[in-house]
């Protein structure tokens, strides 16, 4: 599999592209429950009132979901220097302000746009720890171990190990990198709304924050048409403490930016096993 995945790193990103947003069309035509919760989140996000408006986002939206599937065996595989190349970012200074006397940082990121591109971009930089859950098919968790350790990245496994070598990086004042977004277990978030839904979020953050003093930044690396590369996004968090209710804000904040790259597919409203369901909102 390797072989093969070096092989198409080698393609040009627009061919990549080409090529994705053709498996996107693909992937949505055969996979109805995957269809109707990318068509029920993008609709309940409220982005698009319109309905000519938000079909035109949806057909955006599978095209970019297949290109995100696709770029990353040039992510994991490719030359560092050709992906690198392929990246404009005129907010850097955003981090080395937050890095500041030595401040760890936890820099998180949405899925939106090509989240892999923003870690390699970091970790060419400064050392990068990330978390990640083991994917359902085995055999690709060998694969993206090798795409992500890369440069001066490492990934951990979500666990309490995890959470440790976390909590060590950033006492070091190093980088730490989250998808915000992401589902927790049960035991490790709280409700809070997300587009205006009770979405179960990961407390982690807070958590990390309190511990070590860390600064926050939000990033996502926005695709760029006809597969030019991509433009890279940093934004520090002006508060105190970064809780659920204002991460999630943060992040509705960016995918606002741009919304047809957010991967409304994502089942971010699952309620874990065994956790609480959400309080009944009121409304006055």
């Amino acid at each position: 599999m390797v072989p093969l995945m070096r092989l198409i790193a080698r393609l040009p990103l627009a061919w990549l592209h080409s090529a994705g947003a053709v498996l996107g069309r693909l992937v949505y035509r055969v996979s109805p429950v995957y269809a109707a919760r990318m068509r029920e989140n993008l609709a309940g996000s409220g982005i698009y009132a319109d309905d000519d408006a938000r079909e035109r986002a949806l057909r955006l939206c599978i095209a970019e979901t297949g290109k995100g599937a696709v770029e990353t065996a040039k992510m994991w595989f490719g030359d560092l220097d050709e992906i690198i190349g392929l990246v404009a970012c005129d907010t850097w200074h955003v981090v080395e302000e937050a890095r500041s006397g030595g401040r760890g940082v936890l820099m998180l990121t949405p899925h939106l746009g090509c989240f892999e591109v923003t870690a390699l971009y970091i970790a060419q930089r400064v050392p990068l720890t990330s978390l990640y859950r083991p994917p359902r098919q085995q055999w690709l968790e060998p694969l993206m171990l090798k795409g992500r350790n890369r440069g001066q990245a490492s990934v951990s496994p979500a666990n309490l190990r995890g959470v440790r070598t976390l909590y060590k990086a950033l006492q070091r004042g190093e980088c730490v990198g989250l998808l915000p977004d992401q589902a927790p277990q049960v035991g490790e978030g709280t409700w809070a709304d997300f587009f205006g839904r009770p979405a179960y979020t990961m407390t982690l953050v807070r958590r990390l924050q309190k511990q070590t003093g860390a600064a926050v930044i939000f990033m996502f690396a926005e695709r760029l048409p006809d597969g030019k590369g991509y433009r890279l996004h940093f934004e520090r968090f002006a508060g105190d403490e970064l809780d659920e209710r204002e991460m999630n804000r943060g992040v509705e904040s960016l995918i606002r930016r741009c919304p047809t790259q957010y991967l409304w597919s994502y089942n971010r409203y699952k309620v874990p096993a065994g956790a609480p369901t959400p309080a009944p909102q009121t409304h006055p």
